[in-house]
């Protein structure tokens, strides 16, 4: 493997360890390590590969990551950069779950990192901050952004990410446009490999539909339906991680009844102060899902993977199959301008996640300080966020 290669996955290796605070905070660090330290690919290039996952259902923060590890070194590399960003977390996950002991003295692991969420809302308020600069140049942009912050806090409902997302790339893309590009639309199709799309649309087909058949005629099949589940419901998540946790909890608590509301939110207030990607969470589900199916320990394991692998999935194969030839797709002009409206509805989308978080916290001195104090931190000097983290995580236990 190239040094360059090499040196991609060391900072994959500190950005997975230091990614608290979901999505929208990941954006500012993929900027810092990927970018800023050492440039793996350009700032517009990230932008781009993370408009791109905006679009496509999926965790955002993994395809984006995946994205640049495909340009940086390729299919084998991709794969290695993904393996390394949701394994630690879904293995942390998945022993949570098995561990009663480690779940019953979780209060006192949550109270040692009780100020890993307002730093963690510091970093996003950065993020947020850093990509209105880059996005919001316009009025149009300005109003969109506006647009998506006031339909997220008013509808909170997953429908809205998608439709917004759509509405705010069709708007750009229709003032931007010229009406000829018919040269650059035939070389790109001419490009596409008909055997790959075919192949790519039959693996879609064929692991959603074997699940739903097995789960008829395999009833007791616990570890196909939950994988069934958890890749049925990647298809259809737009949004992140604010997205799935309403989903899971109405197949798994309500509908199924796999695990009770307590467990359910145990598991994601312990996830909430781990670093990686939030759809780990579903190692945990699946997990717990096993052990209600009276699975022993291997099977709990293995419902922790089917869990992580079964959301991560179809995201991850529709980042892998558009990225290849995404640097023609985007000189599509119509795809290129709906980029501009794609972004400045995700910046809408951090600003309003911000708002949300920030809300449980109220008028508290001390946690606003910390989100103030991270914010100029970042945006001030070079210290790198692992600093914060552990500062917060000793101020914790003091504290």
């Amino acid at each position: 493997m190239q040094k360059r290669q090499l040196l991609f996955l060391k900072h994959v290796v500190f950005f997975t360890f230091t990614a608290f605070g979901g999505a929208q905070a990941h954006i500012a660090l993929l900027l810092r390590y990927f970018v800023k330290h050492t440039p793996f690919v350009t700032e517009e290039e990230l932008l781009e590969l993370n408009a791109l996952a905006q679009v496509l259902p999926g965790p955002a923060s993994t395809q984006t990551l995946v994205g640049i590890g495909y340009k940086v070194g390729g299919l084998r590399l991709a794969i290695v950069t993904f393996l390394i960003w949701i394994l630690p977390s879904a293995a942390l996950m998945t022993f949570a779950a098995i561990s009663y002991a480690l779940l019953d003295s979780k209060q006192r692991f949550l109270e040692v990192l009780k100020f890993i969420h307002p730093i963690a809302l510091g970093i996003v308020a950065y993020g947020a901050f850093n990509l209105s600069r880059k996005v919001l140049k316009n009025d149009l942009t300005i109003f969109l952004a506006f647009a998506a912050v006031i339909a997220t806090l008013v509808l909170k409902q997953a429908y809205v990410f998608p439709i917004a997302i759509l509405v705010g790339g069709m708007i750009t893309s229709a003032i931007g446009t010229p009406t000829e590009e018919t040269q650059i639309r035939v070389r790109l199709f001419a490009n596409i490999n008909p055997k790959k799309m075919i192949y790519f649309i039959g693996i879609l087909l064929i692991m959603a539909v074997l699940g739903a058949i097995i789960n008829r005629t395999s009833p007791f099949s616990l570890p196909i339906r939950l994988f069934e589940n958890f890749y049925r419901n990647g298809i259809f998540v737009f949004g992140g991680g604010q997205v799935l946790v309403p989903l899971m909890f109405t197949e798994f608590v309500q509908a199924k009844q796999y695990l009770l509301q307590g467990d359910f939110i145990s598991g994601y207030a312990l996830q909430q102060v781990l670093p990686g990607p939030t759809f780990s969470f579903c190692s945990y589900l699946g997990t717990l899902s096993m052990k209600h199916g009276n699975y022993g320990i291997s099977g709990q394991v293995l419902g922790g993977l089917l869990g992580v692998l079964g959301i991560n999935l179809p995201g991850l194969i529709l980042v892998l199959f558009i990225v290849p030839f995404w640097d023609d797709l985007k000189k599509i002009t119509r795809i290129k301008h709906s980029l501009t409206g794609i972004n400045a509805v995700g910046v809408g989308f951090i600003i309003a996640a911000f708002i949300l978080l920030v809300k449980p916290i109220g008028i508290s001195l001390l946690p606003i300080t910390l989100i103030v104090a991270t914010f100029l931190t970042l945006n001030f000097t070079k210290i790198s966020p692992p600093f914060i983290i552990i500062a917060g995580i000793i101020l914790g236990y003091f504290i």
